[in-house]
């Protein structure tokens, strides 16, 4: 479940231990991984088409998810990840 905070931010429930996921966090990854700036992230932003990432930078920003978020997200599920927002509903879904 995801919901906004008293300053705009998506925040994500994890159910392990209690913690939040933010949206800030995933953001970070995407501007780290692809070299943009922060305020073109926005939940709807293509990683392909809007903020201009090539099939190399996708696996990274899948790989770098995993890492950050201690999850696995198998190539069929990978493929269907193309926006923040499909990554923080992964996320949810999986914790």
């Amino acid at each position: 479940m995801h919901f906004l905070n008293s300053f705009g931010i998506i925040i994500l429930e994890n159910k392990y231990g209690g913690g939040i996921i933010m949206l800030d966090k995933i953001k970070s990854i995407v501007v780290d991984q692809l070299g943009v700036d922060e305020d073109q992230v926005t939940e709807d932003a293509s990683f392909v088409d809007d903020l201009g990432a090539d099939s190399l930078d996708t696996v990274e920003l899948i790989m770098a998810f995993e890492e950050e978020f201690d999850i696995e997200i198998p190539d069929e599920d990978a493929q269907k990840i193309k926006t923040v927002k499909d990554v923080m509903e992964y996320i949810e879904a999986k914790q």
